[in-house]
């Protein structure tokens, strides 16, 4: 399993648009959601430069992802709230990263590859398939076998629903970034 990383916006309480998601998406345990989602959760590189393609996953629709984190972290705009995510796409087992920075496990999303939109937190819910309450205060699922799971579910339930057919990613995110 190889590590990509990724800096995203926060999305937390603090934002303007906070209350409105937790009362459309029903997910009132939330503190924050730390996401994949590229709607609710932004990269904070959207353009892709030139000197970034030797870096980054150079994969359709994978494209915010890098392989490189010493070169990322010299890209980030400094003093701006972040998360700094370490990911692993399909992971066949619980993560376990190493490198110069420190990271801490969060759990597991399920994101449609094409558009980005999380199954968890961002197509009005599955209850069919999981229940809001199975989410952490992130919107994650913290099973490894439970993402799976989903996952499958939604692929059985949902065939032609595009946001059902997602990649699971574990999501890790610095201990201080």
């Amino acid at each position: 399993m190889e590590p990509w990383y990724i800096a995203t916006e926060t999305f937390t309480p603090r934002h303007q648009g906070w209350d409105k998601y937790v009362a459309w998406s029903g997910l009132s345990q939330l503190d924050e959601v730390v996401s994949l989602d590229g709607i609710l959760c932004r990269t904070l590189l959207p353009e892709i430069k030139d000197d970034y393609w030797a870096h980054i996953v150079n994969e359709d629709f994978m494209l915010n992802y890098f392989v490189d984190l010493e070169f990322l972290l010299t890209q980030l705009p400094q003093g701006v709230e972040r998360n700094l995510l370490c990911v692993y796409r399909n992971p066949s087992s619980e993560p376990v990263p190493v490198g110069p920075v420190e990271f801490g496990f969060l759990g597991y999303d399920l994101v449609e590859g094409m558009t980005r939109i999380s199954a968890l937190t961002n197509c009005g819910g599955f209850p069919d398939v999981f229940d809001n309450t199975e989410l952490s205060s992130k919107g994650l699922l913290t099973s490894h076998a439970r993402a799976f799971e989903v996952r499958s579910e939604l692929k059985a339930k949902y065939p032609d629903d595009p946001h059902a057919d997602c990649h699971v990613w574990a999501i890790l995110r610095a201990v201080a970034s």
